[in-house]
Parts: C-alpha cells; sequence; structure tokens
C-alpha cells in the first residue's frame, strides 16, 4: 500500500506539504478501504492465498533464474545453468502444490 499512498501523496499541493495531516489521511482512507473490500468480498483469503500461490513463486523462484539463464546464455557454466533449472523446478512444484490447495478450498467453501 506504500507505493500507492506515496503516489497519492505526489498529488498533494507543494503549499500543504509540510502539513503531516494529508499523508495521514490517505493512509487511513487506503486502509479502511481495504478493511471494507476484505470485509465484503466472501472467501477474499482463500483468493488472495490462490494468487499468492501463482505470482509470489513465479515472481521469486522462476522469474529470477529463468532470466539470468536467459541473459548469460552462453557464459552460465554447468553448475549454474543445473542449480537454476532446479530453483526453477522447486517454484514450479510450490506453485503447483499452493494452488491446488488453495483451489481445493475454494471448491469446498462454495459447495458448503
Amino acid at each position: 500500500m506504500s507505493p500507492v499512498a506515496m503516489s497519492l501523496e505526489e498529488l498533494i499541493p507543494s503549499s500543504h506539504l509540510k502539513s503531516h495531516i494529508y499523508a495521514i489521511s490517505i493512509r487511513t482512507l487506503l486502509v479502511i478501504s481495504t478493511l471494507i473490500v476484505g470485509l465484503s468480498i466472501p472467501f477474499f483469503g482463500l483468493v488472495m492465498s490462490l494468487i499468492g500461490s501463482l505470482l509470489t513463486m513465479l515472481v521469486t523462484l522462476i522469474l529470477p533464474p529463468a532470466c539470468y539463464l536467459s541473459i548469460l546464455r552462453g557464459k552460465v557454466t554447468r553448475i549454474q545453468a543445473t542449480l537454476c533449472i532446479i530453483v526453477i523446478a522447486v517454484g514450479v512444484v510450490s506453485s503447483a502444490f499452493g494452488t491446488y490447495s488453495a483451489l481445493s478450498k475454494i471448491v469446498e467453501n462454495l459447495r458448503s
């Protein structure tokens, strides 16, 4: 939420920058709006776990070694390539288990 708050704070006129009341108000409204969304959407936690299992593993375990291998295509040693492939495989397996778990819980809650 901090990047959103910082972007909104940039819209404050320069004559009001010294007053912290605007920054506090923006951050408070963002937290309240997040609370309202979280309480109004059924299974919000399960949807967030589904998104997290897909995107977190993609961004943290799959893309970095894939980009590393892509950028340094001919300069990577066999050990580095093997380790990158192992990290990618762990990311894919973890993402698959997390996605399956989240989807099964969502289906279970929809049936009951």
